[in-house]
């Protein structure tokens, strides 16, 4: 996997600007804030984050890959300013759940989604190496 940031660019913070791999495609779903029998265990937008980013990593590994091969992530949050209150905790849920690795990302806001609780969905792609 190699990281793709342009000479001259100014260093992203939190995400690549691009990605290349070569390997076996995972496409996981959006995955929101609840648990694995979806139910919410919190309406803390970090809480909901975390959860989230818990249900990637079990569907990565159930595809057999992990964290560091997500090539690229979006965001869909329902809030923007939510979002940027919880930034810290957003940071720390994602360190410990995906670890240091910082895949292409987009962050989008949306109007609403479609579980009432939901503050926050989050689809990824991976590629495990051949």
């Amino acid at each position: 996997m190699q990281t793709l940031n342009p000479k001259g660019w100014k260093p992203s913070k939190g995400y690549s600007n691009g990605i290349a791999a070569t390997g076996r495609t995972i496409f996981v779903a959006g995955q929101i804030g609840w648990n694995g029998q979806e139910q919410f265990e919190t309406d803390d937008f970090a809480g909901q984050v975390r959860l989230a980013l818990q249900n990637i990593v079990a569907v990565l590994a159930e595809g057999g890959a992990k964290p560091d091969h997500i090539t690229r992530m979006t965001w869909y949050v329902t809030n923007k300013k939510e979002y940027l209150a919880a930034a810290r905790d957003i940071g720390k849920a994602y360190r410990d759940v995906i670890g240091k690795h910082y895949p292409a990302m987009t962050l989008v806001q949306v109007a609403d989604l479609l579980e009432d609780r939901a503050k926050v969905e989050i689809e990824a792609t991976a590629v495990v190496p051949a």
